[in-house]
């Protein structure tokens, strides 16, 4: 669920935009330092890398072509702004209450696939997700590996209660170990008056972190129903919220505010322009989340927006027996980087 590195020519170069440049009400999601070397599209935080995703075959939803870019089809006449308004109401719904129900949850284990392009290699990988307990007593560990042709990226996240613990190891280069004290998160949580300080995993790591960090980023407008591989489900597209979108892309600051948001031909390769969930109608469970834009070369003016990032949860389990012992990790000191300072620092709450 989580991808990525600083792989050469990927996309990378979009981490987290700082605080200060959210309003409505919208804090930032917790950002993670530079050091922590990847990028938060898969799950983790960092700064530099690329998403991943999805095993199996990308077929949910077509490619959005290129002239439906800006709101609509084209020649589709302005969306009725009461509708509108409703409809992206119902869409935010859907996804928070799918998103909280991690949080609900006694126990969550989930498999995921992975698929991410970048630039002209496709990566492939799997990966798992172990969730127990509620508040201060929630544990989790997020391990996932991704191969190409020559080359393996994996990474974990491993939360005892005491420490998150945040490893990576990209291609030939030295692996990076990083730790995080919860406590003290929890202590800058409560000054910046969330409701339950105690509710770290959505700040830390895994996939909490992944799923809702997708949702701080993206605004949500339509649920639309459809099937995932005989699922019902409902299909959630997101486009960039304009604030931090011109953080990150401060020359294109002005086209992201623009009434019909920013064309996808206007971001850096490997940049997503917008995400895609599917979401069970039934369970409300995400089972897929998708990164798109439109992949190669720029000017890319033309072509169509596809995935560029899968991430299918194949395997979900709430609410069953988890071993405890999946959380105890006692790394090796050497080369261990405690991050907690400047991540407290860059932390801001997670929106409603």
């Amino acid at each position: 669920m989580l991808v990525v590195t600083a792989l050469p020519g990927g996309a990378a170069a979009w981490a987290q935009p700082p605080a200060s440049v959210y309003s409505r009400g919208r804090p930032p999601a917790a950002a993670q330092p530079a050091a922590a070397g990847m990028v938060p599209l898969p799950g983790s935080g960092g700064a530099a890398g690329t998403a991943s995703l999805a095993g199996g075959e990308v077929s949910v939803g077509a490619a959005i072509p290129a002239g439906a870019a800006e709101g609509g089809q084209p020649g589709a006449a302005p969306l009725d702004s009461a509708a509108a308004a409703d409809r992206a109401a119902q869409a935010e719904r859907i996804v928070a209450t799918s998103l909280a129900n991690f949080s609900r949850a006694d126990s969550v284990v989930v498999k995921l696939r992975q698929r991410v392009r970048v630039g002209d290699r496709v990566l492939v990988g799997t990966g798992r997700y172990l969730q127990a307990g509620r508040g201060e007593e929630l544990r989790f560990r997020f391990e996932t590996t991704l191969t190409g042709d020559t080359e393996t990226f994996e990474i974990a996240e491993i939360c005892d209660g005491l420490f998150c613990w945040l490893h990576r190891r990209a291609g030939p280069d030295p692996p990076t170990l990083h730790r995080i004290d919860v406590q003290r998160v929890r202590n800058r949580l409560e000054e910046l008056g969330a409701v339950d300080p105690g509710d770290t995993a959505m700040y830390l790591g895994g996939l909490q972190r992944v799923l809702w960090s997708a949702r701080q980023w993206f605004d949500f407008s339509e649920a639309v129903p459809g099937e995932l591989e005989g699922r019902p489900v409902w299909f959630v597209e997101g486009r960039w919220n304009p604030l931090p979108l011109a953080a990150l892309q401060p020359a294109q600051a002005e086209a992201a505010r623009q009434p019909g948001g920013i064309r996808p031909d206007q971001l850096p390769d490997g940049m997503p322009w917008a995400i895609r969930f599917a979401i069970g109608r039934s369970d409300l469970v995400p089972y897929r989340l998708e990164y798109l834009a439109i992949p190669g070369p720029r000017p890319a003016t033309g072509r169509d927006v596809e995935p560029i990032g899968v991430i299918d949860l194949v395997e979900i389990e709430f609410n069953a027996s988890v071993d405890p012992t999946a959380f105890f990790y006692q790394p090796a000191t050497e080369g261990l980087i405690d991050i907690t300072d400047p991540y407290a620092r860059m932390l801001g709450l997670m929106r409603p």
